[in-house]
């Protein structure tokens, strides 16, 4: 079975054209210039690069990283159509190096669910030392509420002219686990079928917050998508500094 994101590499910004990228990095750029933050960034778990050729269309210097070289292929070949330069790198965080220091870091979109509770603070590590001193990290989980109340032991389909989407879910103590099969138009016409396997770890708030104190991070503020409430949000934001 393909690796979770080879099959839906090429379909994933597709299938998830509903959660408004443009507003979604839009709350990442005018937070960064609040901050303060440096123009050199590092987006972890970059997928297919929406927010790295966001961002660089505004100035910022953006490298992606991620552990799917299919998603990473897509992220490049978008951002040479859309006209700007990233450079993408292949690397699970759990073994993040860089040659070179960013002003901030991003992780958007659920990457850290996909890390064990107890390798939370190695991750977090990798990415401090990628990171100028005082530095910003901003990523964001999908809250425990979200993974065990409405994406365990759930089904979500999505049926579309090019392709279907189909996702079971099963909650699985303090973990969710989703079989995933994609039906995807050919040039010929004919429909292919793939199966990936996802496995999203549930993080409670105070348990990622001590996970970041462990690594060198200090906590400037949690909140939900967006900059909204986080009690009740599907999405918790957390927004550091490298110490």
């Amino acid at each position: 079975m393909p690796q979770a994101y080879d099959s839906l590499a090429e379909w994933f910004e597709y299938l998830n054209d509903d959660c408004d990228y443009e507003k979604w990095s839009q709350y990442f750029i005018r937070g960064l210039s609040a901050l303060g933050a440096g123009k050199k960034g590092l987006e972890v778990g970059c997928g297919s690069g929406y927010f790295c050729r966001a961002l660089a269309k505004e100035g910022y210097v953006m490298t992606g990283t991620d552990i799917s070289a299919p998603m990473l292929d897509v992220a490049a070949k978008k951002a040479r159509e859309a006209g700007v330069r990233a450079e993408f790198v292949l690397s699970d965080v759990l073994r993040l190096h860089t040659p070179e220091r960013y002003d901030f870091a991003l992780a958007p979109n659920d990457c850290f669910n996909y890390i064990p509770q107890e390798k939370l603070a190695q991750a977090f590590r990798r990415v401090a030392d990628c990171l100028k001193k005082g530095a910003i990290f901003w990523f964001d989980i999908s809250s425990a509420g979200k993974l065990r109340g409405k994406v365990g032991d759930n089904i979500f389909a999505d049926d579309r002219e090019e392709v279907t989407y189909l996702c079971f879910s099963k909650l699985r103590g303090e973990s969710v686990e989703m079989d995933v099969t994609l039906f995807a138009r050919q040039a010929d016409g004919r429909f292919v079928r793939s199966d990936e396997k996802h496995v999203q770890y549930i993080h409670e708030e105070d348990d990622v917050l001590s996970a970041l104190r462990a690594a060198g991070f200090a906590p400037i503020a949690v909140e939900g998508h967006l900059g909204e409430e986080k009690a009740g949000s599907d999405r918790i934001n957390f927004l550091c500094r490298r110490a």
